[in-house]
């Protein structure tokens, strides 16, 4: 039995990329999550404030996904969002119960 456990992603895409490149950028995560775990949740916050400047942007395109996947997943997923052009920063945690 393989293990299955809770976790919770938010990344911020640049906000200079048109409304196109921001929907598949944030369609091939998704994707990818989806293809890799059972997503529970997407909540894209769109474009916010970003609380202290990241290469001179003061905005960025945020999104939220809840899923679930196996352990080796999250690792995976970081290093696809450190490759991606147009990735601010991203994050996955597993949530406190």
């Amino acid at each position: 039995m393989e293990l299955i456990n809770k976790y919770e992603t938010v990344f911020v895409l640049n906000p200079e990329l048109s409304e196109d490149e921001t929907k598949a950028l944030a369609a091939k995560f998704t994707d990818l999550i989806a293809q890799n775990g059972t997503i529970e949740n997407i909540n894209e916050w769109g474009k916010r404030k970003l609380a202290y400047p990241i290469d001179d942007y003061t905005e960025g395109y945020y999104v939220v996904v809840n899923f679930t996947a196996a352990p080796a997943f999250p690792a995976e997923l970081s290093r696809i969002y450190n490759i991606t052009d147009g990735v601010l920063r991203s994050i996955v945690v597993r949530p406190e119960k």
